[in-house]
């Protein structure tokens, strides 16, 4: 993952914009528009075998009505675990809007009007738009309401990761993410919890976690890089099934920084 702590410090500042209003009158300029697209390339996937693209749109080809300027629209081949390949470069591109003053808004259950994209399938878009004043972004982060640290980790608490990963952004809000330390192992699950599902229709809950995953596992990599803990880690294939616990990743922790 190139450039991590821009994006580190970019998690402190970034905040999920509901409604772009009053955010001011400036727009994204063509050669940022040229930037946002080169920069996509230049990011890590989970899986380098699996094809991604993404194209920028006005706000009104797509169904996100939130004020927005653009929609960056994300596309990937259908292989095993794309979902979660998408959330961690998303999250990566969405941290390095932020560190070019744009807001910025993953919105799940959108469609648009490209459904494919040089034979990709569309994934999910992030709406953004400019941000006159970085006062408008994040103010102190550890303000936000999020899942309390207790419900998404049992073991140890890791200093500078566990205060940190649970406020990775998620689609539809409902950071579906549980850790558990066990013997300097970080075995990350997709988690649901029974009976609960946020604003999504049943069917699409696997499929819009599984893209939140992503964008958790970039966030843990960034805080472990971050406070210099060496690790291993091992992918594992999610294939969406309704449990309440499904492993995604492993974390071996080599050696912790002094």
């Amino acid at each position: 993952m190139k450039c991590e702590e821009l994006f580190y410090d970019m998690i402190f500042k970034r905040k999920s914009f509901h409604l772009f209003r009053n955010i001011g009158e400036g727009r994204i300029s063509k050669e940022e528009l040229q930037d946002i697209e080169e920069t996509y390339k230049k990011l890590t996937p989970l899986f380098l075998e699996i094809r991604t693209a993404i194209r920028i749109v006005p706000a009104k080809e797509t169904t996100c009505k939130r004020g927005q300027e653009y929609c960056v629209l994300l596309y990937s081949e259908k292989k095993e675990n794309y979902l979660q390949n998408i959330g961690y470069l998303g999250e990566q591109l969405d941290l390095y809007l932020v560190s070019r003053g744009i807001g910025t808004l993953w919105f799940g259950i959108g469609k648009v009007e490209e459904p494919s994209c040089d034979g990709l399938d569309f994934v999910i878009m992030i709406a953004i738009a400019k941000v006159d004043d970085a006062k408008k972004f994040r103010k102190d982060m550890f303000k936000s309401k999020r899942k309390p640290l207790e419900e998404i980790w049992n073991g140890e608490f890791l200093t500078g990761v566990s205060d940190v990963v649970r406020f990775a952004p998620s689609a539809c809000n409902t950071q579906p993410w549980f850790v558990e330390n066990k013997e300097d192992e970080l075995l990350i699950y997709r988690y649901k919890k029974p009976g609960k599902r946020g604003i999504m229709p049943a069917a699409q809950v696997s499929y819009y976690n599984r893209i939140d995953v992503g964008i958790f596992l970039c966030f843990m990599e960034l805080c472990l890089n971050h406070e210099g803990i060496a690790y291993e880690r091992t992918l594992y294939v999610d294939l969406g099934e309704n449990a309440e616990k499904t492993l995604t990743a492993k974390y071996k922790i080599r050696e912790k920084s002094q």
